[in-house]
Protein backbone atom coordinates (compact mmCIF):
# COMPACT_ATOMS: atom_id res chain seq x y z
CA UNK A 1 0.00 0.00 0.00
CA UNK A 2 2.84 2.35 0.98
CA UNK A 3 4.64 1.51 -2.25
CA UNK A 4 1.54 2.27 -4.28
CA UNK A 5 1.09 5.62 -2.54
CA UNK A 6 4.75 6.42 -3.10
CA UNK A 7 4.42 5.56 -6.82
CA UNK A 8 1.35 7.78 -7.19
CA UNK A 9 3.17 10.58 -5.38
CA UNK A 10 6.09 10.29 -7.80
CA UNK A 11 3.72 10.46 -10.78
CA UNK A 12 2.01 13.52 -9.33
CA UNK A 13 5.35 15.20 -8.71
CA UNK A 14 6.48 14.42 -12.27
CA UNK A 15 3.25 15.81 -13.70
CA UNK A 16 3.56 18.92 -11.55
CA UNK A 17 7.15 19.35 -12.66
CA UNK A 18 6.16 19.01 -16.33
CA UNK A 19 3.33 21.52 -15.88
CA UNK A 20 5.66 23.94 -14.10
CA UNK A 21 8.17 23.57 -16.90
CA UNK A 22 5.51 24.33 -19.46
CA UNK A 23 4.23 27.29 -17.45
CA UNK A 24 7.77 28.66 -17.20
CA UNK A 25 8.23 28.74 -20.97
CA UNK A 26 10.17 30.50 -22.29
CA UNK A 27 13.31 30.34 -20.17
CA UNK A 28 15.77 31.42 -22.87
CA UNK A 29 15.81 33.48 -26.09
CA UNK A 30 13.70 32.40 -29.06
CA UNK A 31 15.00 32.34 -32.63
CA UNK A 32 12.70 33.82 -35.28
CA UNK A 33 13.86 32.57 -38.67
CA UNK A 34 13.21 34.95 -41.55
CA UNK A 35 13.97 32.95 -44.73
CA UNK A 36 15.01 36.02 -46.74
CA UNK A 37 17.76 38.66 -46.60
CA UNK A 38 17.12 41.99 -44.84
CA UNK A 39 15.13 44.63 -46.70
CA UNK A 40 12.08 42.65 -47.81
CA UNK A 41 8.56 42.42 -46.42
CA UNK A 42 9.27 39.44 -44.14
CA UNK A 43 12.13 41.31 -42.47
CA UNK A 44 10.11 44.55 -42.21
CA UNK A 45 7.31 42.67 -40.42
CA UNK A 46 9.53 40.40 -38.33
CA UNK A 47 11.51 43.08 -36.51
CA UNK A 48 8.67 45.02 -34.86
CA UNK A 49 6.73 41.79 -34.25
CA UNK A 50 9.77 40.14 -32.61
CA UNK A 51 10.26 43.17 -30.38
CA UNK A 52 6.62 43.12 -29.27
CA UNK A 53 6.63 39.35 -28.70
CA UNK A 54 9.80 39.74 -26.62
CA UNK A 55 7.97 42.11 -24.28
CA UNK A 56 5.02 39.73 -24.04
CA UNK A 57 7.09 36.58 -23.46
CA UNK A 58 9.72 38.08 -21.18
CA UNK A 59 12.53 36.67 -23.34
CA UNK A 60 14.32 37.99 -26.41
CA UNK A 61 12.93 36.96 -29.79
CA UNK A 62 15.95 37.21 -32.08
CA UNK A 63 15.45 37.66 -35.83
CA UNK A 64 17.77 35.47 -37.92
CA UNK A 65 17.85 36.05 -41.68
CA UNK A 66 18.52 32.77 -43.48
CA UNK A 67 17.95 33.41 -47.18
CA UNK A 68 18.33 31.16 -50.19
CA UNK A 69 16.24 29.10 -52.61
CA UNK A 70 13.41 31.64 -52.64
CA UNK A 71 12.98 31.19 -48.89
CA UNK A 72 13.05 27.40 -48.99
CA UNK A 73 16.32 27.00 -47.07
CA UNK A 74 15.13 28.96 -44.04
CA UNK A 75 11.70 27.34 -44.12
CA UNK A 76 13.33 23.91 -44.26
CA UNK A 77 15.55 24.76 -41.29
CA UNK A 78 12.53 25.87 -39.27
CA UNK A 79 10.66 22.67 -40.15
CA UNK A 80 13.58 20.55 -38.94
CA UNK A 81 14.17 22.53 -35.73
CA UNK A 82 13.35 20.99 -32.33
CA UNK A 83 9.64 21.36 -31.60
CA UNK A 84 10.22 23.07 -28.26
CA UNK A 85 9.03 26.61 -28.96
CA UNK A 86 12.50 28.09 -29.26
CA UNK A 87 12.45 28.28 -33.06
CA UNK A 88 9.65 30.04 -34.94
CA UNK A 89 9.32 31.05 -38.58
CA UNK A 90 8.17 34.38 -40.02
CA UNK A 91 7.36 33.46 -43.62
CA UNK A 92 5.70 34.89 -46.70
CA UNK A 93 3.15 33.35 -49.05
CA UNK A 94 5.84 31.43 -50.95
CA UNK A 95 5.42 28.99 -48.04
CA UNK A 96 2.49 27.38 -49.87
CA UNK A 97 4.23 27.38 -53.26
CA UNK A 98 7.71 25.91 -52.80
CA UNK A 99 6.80 22.31 -51.83
CA UNK A 100 4.58 22.08 -54.92
CA UNK A 101 7.40 23.49 -57.07
CA UNK A 102 9.87 20.95 -55.67
CA UNK A 103 7.52 18.10 -56.58
CA UNK A 104 7.07 19.54 -60.08
CA UNK A 105 10.85 19.65 -60.51
CA UNK A 106 11.29 16.10 -59.26
CA UNK A 107 13.11 17.19 -56.09
CA UNK A 108 12.62 16.16 -52.50
CA UNK A 109 10.73 19.05 -50.84
CA UNK A 110 12.78 21.13 -48.40
CA UNK A 111 9.76 20.98 -46.08
CA UNK A 112 6.09 20.02 -46.25
CA UNK A 113 3.07 22.10 -45.31
CA UNK A 114 2.30 19.52 -42.61
CA UNK A 115 5.70 20.02 -40.95
CA UNK A 116 4.93 23.59 -39.86
CA UNK A 117 1.83 24.83 -38.04
CA UNK A 118 0.29 28.25 -38.86
CA UNK A 119 -0.05 30.44 -35.77
CA UNK A 120 -0.88 33.98 -36.92
CA UNK A 121 -1.10 36.07 -40.07
CA UNK A 122 0.10 39.66 -39.78
CA UNK A 123 -0.24 41.19 -43.25
CA UNK A 124 -1.78 40.37 -46.63
CA UNK A 125 -1.07 42.82 -49.45
CA UNK A 126 -1.38 42.70 -53.21
CA UNK A 127 2.02 42.98 -54.81
CA UNK A 128 2.74 46.08 -56.89
CA UNK A 129 4.46 46.50 -60.26
CA UNK A 130 7.36 48.92 -59.75
CA UNK A 131 9.72 50.44 -62.33
CA UNK A 132 12.31 53.22 -62.13
CA UNK A 133 10.94 56.74 -62.15
CA UNK A 134 12.72 57.51 -65.44
CA UNK A 135 11.38 54.38 -67.19
CA UNK A 136 9.43 55.03 -70.41
CA UNK A 137 6.22 53.35 -69.16
CA UNK A 138 3.71 55.72 -67.59
CA UNK A 139 0.90 53.18 -67.30
CA UNK A 140 0.62 49.40 -67.04
CA UNK A 141 -0.81 49.39 -70.58
CA UNK A 142 2.42 51.02 -71.81
CA UNK A 143 4.38 48.32 -70.02
CA UNK A 144 2.30 45.42 -71.35
CA UNK A 145 2.23 46.78 -74.91
CA UNK A 146 6.02 47.14 -74.91
CA UNK A 147 6.48 43.63 -73.54
CA UNK A 148 4.15 42.32 -76.23
CA UNK A 149 6.05 44.14 -78.97
CA UNK A 150 9.47 43.09 -77.67
CA UNK A 151 9.15 39.53 -76.30
CA UNK A 152 11.79 38.82 -73.64
CA UNK A 153 13.35 42.31 -73.84
CA UNK A 154 11.95 43.51 -70.50
CA UNK A 155 13.53 41.77 -67.54
CA UNK A 156 12.28 41.66 -63.96
CA UNK A 157 13.87 40.63 -60.67
CA UNK A 158 12.58 38.34 -57.98
CA UNK A 159 13.48 36.75 -54.66
CA UNK A 160 13.96 33.40 -56.40
CA UNK A 161 12.14 30.86 -58.54
CA UNK A 162 8.48 30.38 -57.52
CA UNK A 163 8.85 33.07 -54.85
CA UNK A 164 6.46 35.90 -53.99
CA UNK A 165 8.01 38.19 -56.63
CA UNK A 166 8.23 35.57 -59.39
CA UNK A 167 4.73 34.07 -59.20
CA UNK A 168 2.74 37.31 -59.69
CA UNK A 169 4.81 38.28 -62.75
CA UNK A 170 4.16 34.86 -64.25
CA UNK A 171 0.44 35.31 -63.56
CA UNK A 172 0.56 38.65 -65.39
CA UNK A 173 2.53 37.14 -68.28
CA UNK A 174 -0.05 34.38 -68.72
CA UNK A 175 -3.00 36.75 -68.42
CA UNK A 176 -1.65 39.44 -70.76
CA UNK A 177 -0.03 37.06 -73.24
CA UNK A 178 3.45 38.54 -72.88
CA UNK A 179 6.96 37.19 -72.38
CA UNK A 180 9.50 38.75 -70.00
CA UNK A 181 12.92 37.62 -68.79
CA UNK A 182 13.11 36.49 -65.17
CA UNK A 183 16.25 37.37 -63.14
CA UNK A 184 16.23 35.72 -59.69
CA UNK A 185 18.04 37.23 -56.70
CA UNK A 186 18.46 36.01 -53.11
CA UNK A 187 15.64 38.17 -51.76
CA UNK A 188 13.39 41.19 -52.28
CA UNK A 189 15.95 43.62 -50.91
CA UNK A 190 18.67 42.69 -53.46
CA UNK A 191 16.10 42.65 -56.28
CA UNK A 192 14.88 46.17 -55.46
CA UNK A 193 18.46 47.43 -55.25
CA UNK A 194 19.10 45.92 -58.69
CA UNK A 195 16.07 47.78 -60.00
CA UNK A 196 17.29 51.07 -58.52
CA UNK A 197 20.73 50.60 -60.07
CA UNK A 198 19.32 49.81 -63.52
CA UNK A 199 20.34 46.14 -63.65
CA UNK A 200 16.71 45.12 -64.20
CA UNK A 201 13.59 46.86 -65.49
CA UNK A 202 10.85 45.95 -63.02
CA UNK A 203 9.81 44.06 -59.89
CA UNK A 204 6.57 42.81 -58.40
CA UNK A 205 6.92 43.41 -54.68
CA UNK A 206 4.96 44.07 -51.54
CA UNK A 207 4.17 47.79 -51.12
CA UNK A 208 6.30 47.98 -47.96
CA UNK A 209 9.45 47.04 -49.86
CA UNK A 210 9.23 49.87 -52.41
CA UNK A 211 7.15 52.63 -50.78
CA UNK A 212 10.14 54.59 -49.45
CA UNK A 213 11.65 54.72 -52.94
CA UNK A 214 8.34 55.77 -54.47
CA UNK A 215 8.08 58.62 -51.96
CA UNK A 216 11.68 59.60 -52.75
CA UNK A 217 10.85 59.83 -56.46
CA UNK A 218 13.16 56.95 -57.44
CA UNK A 219 10.50 54.37 -58.38
CA UNK A 220 7.07 54.49 -60.00
CA UNK A 221 4.28 51.97 -59.35
CA UNK A 222 2.19 51.15 -62.42
CA UNK A 223 -0.42 48.79 -60.96
CA UNK A 224 -1.15 46.26 -58.24
CA UNK A 225 -2.42 42.67 -58.13
CA UNK A 226 -5.39 43.32 -55.83
CA UNK A 227 -8.87 44.81 -56.05
CA UNK A 228 -9.89 48.45 -55.72
CA UNK A 229 -7.31 50.86 -54.32
CA UNK A 230 -4.44 50.39 -51.88
CA UNK A 231 -4.49 52.48 -48.72
CA UNK A 232 -0.76 53.20 -49.01
CA UNK A 233 -0.97 54.01 -52.74
CA UNK A 234 -4.51 55.26 -53.46
CA UNK A 235 -3.64 56.58 -56.94
CA UNK A 236 -2.45 53.19 -58.22
CA UNK A 237 -4.92 51.15 -60.28
CA UNK A 238 -5.37 47.39 -60.05
CA UNK A 239 -4.41 45.13 -62.92
CA UNK A 240 -8.00 43.91 -63.03
CA UNK A 241 -9.29 47.46 -63.45
CA UNK A 242 -6.71 47.96 -66.20
CA UNK A 243 -8.08 44.96 -68.08
CA UNK A 244 -5.78 42.14 -66.91
CA UNK A 245 -7.35 39.44 -64.71
CA UNK A 246 -4.23 38.96 -62.57
CA UNK A 247 -4.50 38.73 -58.77
CA UNK A 248 -1.96 37.83 -56.12
CA UNK A 249 -1.52 38.59 -52.40
CA UNK A 250 1.78 38.53 -50.55
CA UNK A 251 1.01 37.65 -46.93
CA UNK A 252 3.24 37.26 -43.89
CA UNK A 253 2.66 34.90 -41.00
CA UNK A 254 4.12 33.08 -38.02
CA UNK A 255 4.69 29.30 -38.06
CA UNK A 256 6.10 26.77 -35.59
CA UNK A 257 7.21 23.12 -35.95
CA UNK A 258 4.06 21.01 -36.06
CA UNK A 259 4.95 18.85 -33.05
CA UNK A 260 5.35 21.81 -30.68
CA UNK A 261 3.48 21.05 -27.40
CA UNK A 262 0.06 22.68 -27.27
CA UNK A 263 0.71 24.81 -24.14
CA UNK A 264 3.78 26.29 -25.84
CA UNK A 265 1.88 26.84 -29.09
CA UNK A 266 -0.85 28.67 -27.17
CA UNK A 267 1.72 30.86 -25.43
CA UNK A 268 3.19 31.85 -28.80
CA UNK A 269 -0.30 32.38 -30.21
CA UNK A 270 -1.13 34.79 -27.38
CA UNK A 271 2.16 36.65 -27.88
CA UNK A 272 1.53 36.94 -31.64
CA UNK A 273 -2.00 38.23 -31.00
CA UNK A 274 -0.63 40.84 -28.60
CA UNK A 275 2.02 41.88 -31.13
CA UNK A 276 -0.59 42.29 -33.87
CA UNK A 277 -2.61 44.65 -31.67
CA UNK A 278 0.43 46.59 -30.41
CA UNK A 279 0.22 50.25 -31.43
CA UNK A 280 3.93 50.49 -32.24
CA UNK A 281 3.84 47.39 -34.44
CA UNK A 282 0.82 48.70 -36.32
CA UNK A 283 2.45 52.09 -36.80
CA UNK A 284 5.79 50.74 -38.05
CA UNK A 285 4.21 48.31 -40.51
CA UNK A 286 1.63 50.85 -41.73
CA UNK A 287 4.30 53.51 -42.26
CA UNK A 288 6.16 51.00 -44.41
CA UNK A 289 3.04 50.64 -46.55
CA UNK A 290 1.52 47.43 -45.22
CA UNK A 291 -1.39 47.61 -42.72
CA UNK A 292 -1.76 44.79 -40.20
CA UNK A 293 -4.46 42.32 -41.29
CA UNK A 294 -4.36 39.81 -38.45
CA UNK A 295 -5.77 36.30 -38.57
CA UNK A 296 -5.76 34.12 -35.44
CA UNK A 297 -4.66 30.47 -35.57
CA UNK A 298 -7.91 28.75 -36.72
CA UNK A 299 -8.63 31.32 -39.43
CA UNK A 300 -5.01 31.40 -40.57
CA UNK A 301 -4.91 27.60 -40.82
CA UNK A 302 -7.92 27.67 -43.14
CA UNK A 303 -6.43 30.56 -45.11
CA UNK A 304 -3.17 28.66 -45.67
CA UNK A 305 -5.02 25.54 -46.82
CA UNK A 306 -7.08 27.55 -49.31
CA UNK A 307 -4.03 29.45 -50.59
CA UNK A 308 -2.10 26.19 -51.03
CA UNK A 309 -4.83 24.75 -53.26
CA UNK A 310 -4.92 27.86 -55.45
CA UNK A 311 -1.12 28.11 -55.69
CA UNK A 312 -0.82 24.45 -56.68
CA UNK A 313 -2.76 25.26 -59.86
CA UNK A 314 -0.63 28.36 -60.49
CA UNK A 315 2.60 26.36 -60.17
CA UNK A 316 1.33 23.79 -62.67
CA UNK A 317 0.62 26.58 -65.16
CA UNK A 318 4.07 28.11 -64.67
CA UNK A 319 5.69 24.75 -65.27
CA UNK A 320 9.32 23.82 -64.74
CA UNK A 321 11.74 26.68 -64.05
CA UNK A 322 15.31 25.63 -63.41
Amino acid sequence: MHRRRAFVAVLLMAAAGWAAGQAAYPTRPISMIVPFPPGGLADLVARPVAEAMSRELGQSVVVENRGGAGGGIGMGQAAKAPADGYTVLLSLSSFTVLPEADVLLGRSPMYTLASLRPIARFTADPTVLAVRAEAPWKTVKDFVDDARNRPGAINYGSSGNYGTMHVPMEILSQTAGIKMTHVPFTGAGPAVLALLSGQIDAVSSGPATVLQYVKAGKLRVLAHWGNGRLEAMPDVTSLRDAGYAAEYAQWSGLFIPAATPEPVAQRLRAAARAAASDAKVKSVIFDAGSPVLYLDTPEFERYVQSDAKRMAEVVKKIGKVE
